[in-house]
């Protein structure tokens, strides 16, 4: 294990959270968690994907099940009236989480960062957009902000545009200068590529928006785990993210929106809570943010989240970053002594927490069952970002992303299960 000296975080002390670390991996797989005959640690390193979740955000699901379920603004006996408080309350602390003063007034549950990016298309978009307007993306961005900005372009007659991404992997901000004119109503962007590992100046596409009166969109599902986030220093108009990449649950997300856009835009989703007054001819819709969230809401998963938000801070979200990106830096620079392997995306030095590479003559598929085989868990695929692979000219690529509870030994191991592959298909 890396050492206190050495390291902005304690990783021994943060992995003792996590009990799934402890496991043997291997054997019967249709026995999940049950591998006693195996004798092969694990070695998680699919973070970005989804990471592992910690004894005290279990805990704050478990209080809720086991101490107030009930349903949240149904009901006045004690146990909703703790369910309300306690999932208004978590709706308080993400906003402050990402700087968002206005409070839970700007702060949407969702499932996750998908639900998030619709729910701005649709409730703002399909409204707002027509024949003659533009929205502009970039390259990299993950099939959640893609393919649903292009649906949504599609049915209003909006034109699609992309921002080139240049031979290191970084945005050509002189494209995106031209592309981000006049017709241009919407900019959607990812803050750190979930391939390339870019991080995007977001701060600077914001001001870019804004000059000729367009909002814009932060993907932040790759940047909201690892780093400080402060949407109104960048002056993201929305900013979405999931929890269950930052220690939370599945199923919960959340979407940020400037107070002033949110009360103008039509709910996406329609129901029970959302509603302040239903006849049989109208309908009237509640305050922000509820007006947005429709029906019994991820109550456990919004408390929860909250606890994770508390867990990350503890630690602290620099030292977080900093971790992080030792750790992308160490893989980037060992992976680049292969002379077979392909790396995406900028420097070793210029990244987020993830590498994607691949092995000549050996499919991302085929490296991820051997790596696997020692025990280590990447990713392997398009990470869906498929226009950015066929850019790239991949088919796929295989995906390690890096966490709090990650150390350099486990860097170790991928790249001894790495090299077994490049022996192997020699």
């Amino acid at each position: 294990m890396e050492t206190a000296e050495s390291d902005p975080i304690d990783v021994e002390s943060i992995r003792a959270d996590f009990p799934v670390l402890d496991r043997q991996v291997g054997g019967d797989v249709s026995s999940p968690g049950q591998d006693e005959d195996d004798d092969t640690p694990l070695v998680y390193l699919d973070n970005a994907a989804t990471t592992q979740t910690p004894k005290p955000v279990v805990e704050a699901i478990c209080d809720y099940y086991y101490g107030y379920n009930a349903n949240v603004h149904r009901g006045i006996h004690a146990l909703s009236q703790e369910a309300s408080v306690a999932y208004e309350n978590a709706h308080d602390r993400l906003a402050e989480f990402v700087g968002a003063s206005g409070g839970r007034e700007e702060m949407i549950f969702t499932k996750n960062t998908t639900e998030s990016i619709n729910l701005v298309a649709y409730a703002w978009g399909l409204n707002e957009l027509g024949p003659g307007d533009s929205v502009v993306l970039t390259e990299m961005e993950h099939h959640a902000s893609l393919v649903t900005w292009q649906q949504v372009c599609k049915k209003t007659g909006a034109e699609i545009r992309y921002i080139r991404v240049d031979d290191d992997g970084r945005l050509d901000m002189d494209h995106a200068a031209d592309l981000i004119d006049d017709s241009t109503e919407m900019v959607s962007v990812v803050h750190v590529s979930n391939t390339l590992g870019t991080i995007n100046p977001v701060g600077a596409l914001a001001d870019m928006a804004h000059d000729v009166g367009a909002y814009i969109l932060v993907d932040g599902a790759q940047s909201a785990p690892n780093r400080p986030v402060d949407v109104e220093a960048i002056d993201a108009d929305f900013f979405a993210f999931s929890g269950h990449k930052m220690c939370g649950p599945t199923g919960i997300g959340c979407l940020y929106g400037k107070r002033s856009i949110l009360e103008e835009m039509e709910p996406y989703l329609y129901g029970g809570d959302m509603i302040r007054r239903v006849t049989y001819e109208e309908s009237t819709w509640e305050d922000l943010p509820w007006k947005f969230e429709a029906g019994t809401p991820i109550i456990a998963g919004g408390i929860a989240l909250s606890a994770a938000v508390d867990y990350l801070e503890d630690i602290g979200m620099e030292a977080i970053e900093r971790h992080e990106q030792r750790l992308a830096a160490y893989a980037h620079d060992r992976l680049s002594e292969f002379d077979d392997v392909t790396i995406y995306g900028p420097p070793a030095d210029d990244r987020g927490g993830l590498v994607a590479f691949n092995v000549d003559g050996v499919h991302a598929h085929d490296l991820s069952s051997i790596v696997n085989d020692h025990g280590v868990a990447i990713r392997a695929g398009d990470h869906c970002t498929q226009p950015l692979h066929d850019k790239l000219g991949a088919a796929a690529s295989a995906r390690a992303s890096f966490y709090v509870y990650n150390t350099r030994e486990e860097i170790d191991v991928l790249l001894d299960a790495v090299d077994e592959a490049r022996e192997l298909f020699a």
